[in-house]
């Protein structure tokens, strides 16, 4: 089994797909997470590059958020779209990152993922809440490289 398999058990992936589908109820925003084994390439490069291969660059307000998981290089990244970093706090970016590594650190990876998510959502439900109109643009599901 890869490392990816054994990153998160079927249960927790999802509840992190759960996690996704809550955070966007309230918001047009759109919100993906990313697992793969290895990138020689830096966490940001990589993440910046899955991102597009997701077209997550698509979304009609250009407000998607991507959660890049590097599983044995122990690498973690996240980013968005250029409409959410027109909007956000300065400290945005870095303060999601946190709640994610602080929890990666003892291993509870599902708990750092959901907690990030969470976090992107409310930000996202802030500068850019949900319409009556919204469509789910991008899928909820897990992505793997």
């Amino acid at each position: 089994m890869s490392k990816t398999e054994d990153f998160l058990s079927k249960v927790e992936e999802q509840e992190i797909v759960q996690a996704i589908v809550e955070a966007e109820k309230n918001t047009s925003g759109e919100i993906r997470v990313h697992i793969e084994e290895h990138s020689e390439k830096k966490p940001l490069e990589r993440a910046q590059e899955v991102f597009f291969e997701l077209q997550m660059n698509e979304t009609q307000e250009r407000n998607g958020v991507l959660f890049y998981v590097c599983v044995a290089d122990k690498k973690f990244a996240i980013i968005g779209d250029e409409g959410i970093d027109k909007v956000v706090a300065s400290d945005f970016w870095n303060a999601t990152k946190e709640v994610v590594i602080s929890n990666f650190k003892n291993k509870a990876f599902k708990k750092g993922l959901v907690d990030g998510i969470i976090k992107a959502g409310d930000s996202l439900k802030e500068h850019f809440p949900y319409q009556s109109d919204d469509t789910n643009e991008l899928s909820n599901e897990i992505s793997r490289g």
